[in-house]
């Protein structure tokens, strides 16, 4: 008997960042005729870390489509060592800071988590498994790992007034809880080791919001039974 796994369809990371890019009608004209050249980008760019040897991990919106149905992205997420992309000079680095890069692969932009940010590299080295794409077998983050990266990231965005993007990042943690039921207390440990006090009671406060939403909806939310 075939397992889930085997027949799971594949996920197709050029098609996904392909249409993503051609349905995002914010980009210029020039920016979708390139979509094409996109599935080969995706395609050399995960063979070229592999002839490489490169250590890597991949994470956010990519990653997370191979647990939960997800969202239309357009870009490539990984984590990896400075000196991993500094031996890929196929990338041309546009930013870069002490625990972040952005980058373009000919037409395909990615974004680079650095492992000397001490959580990024305990994702890469403790929340990893493989998955089969459809380009190849890669490297990815785990449920937990995108947890992780994503209560992480929260109260900088909250900072920020970024609202759309908090928006984004919580209905993803939301899915996850709901979908997986991962142990969180766990990962609420690990991330106080990275966040200050004030930042960690503030992802508390997040979860646990989170939570009364996914056991109002379990309950059937406003029926009359």
């Amino acid at each position: 008997m075939p397992t889930s796994e085997s027949v799971k369809p594949k996920v197709y990371i050029g098609r996904v960042i392909q249409n993503a890019v051609v349905f995002n009608f914010s980009n210029s004209g020039e920016k979708a005729m390139t979509s094409d050249t996109l599935l080969q980008n995706v395609a050399q760019l995960f063979a070229l870390l592999e002839q490489r040897k490169i250590d890597y991990l991949l994470v956010e919106g990519i990653a997370l489509l191979q647990y939960v149905e997800g969202r239309n992205t357009e870009d490539i997420d990984l984590i990896m060592a400075l000196s991993s992309l500094e031996s890929v000079k196929e990338i041309e680095v546009t930013s870069q800071d002490i625990n972040f890069a952005r980058g373009k692969f000919d037409a395909l932009q990615i974004d680079i988590l650095f492992t000397r940010n001490r959580l990024f590299e305990k994702v890469q080295r403790e929340y990893a498994t493989t998955h089969h794409f459809v380009e190849q077998i890669i490297p990815c983050a785990t449920v937990e790992g995108l947890l992780l990266l994503k209560l992480y990231a929260l109260p900088s965005l909250y900072r920020q007034g970024n609202f759309a993007r908090v928006g984004i990042y919580e209905n993803d943690i939301a899915t996850l809880l709901y979908s997986y039921r991962p142990e969180l207390e766990p990962l609420l440990q690990e991330l106080a080791q990275h966040l200050s006090q004030t930042d960690i009671q503030a992802v508390r406060e997040i979860v646990s919001e989170i939570e009364q939403r996914i056991n109002r909806f379990g309950k059937g939310f406003g029926s009359d039974t």
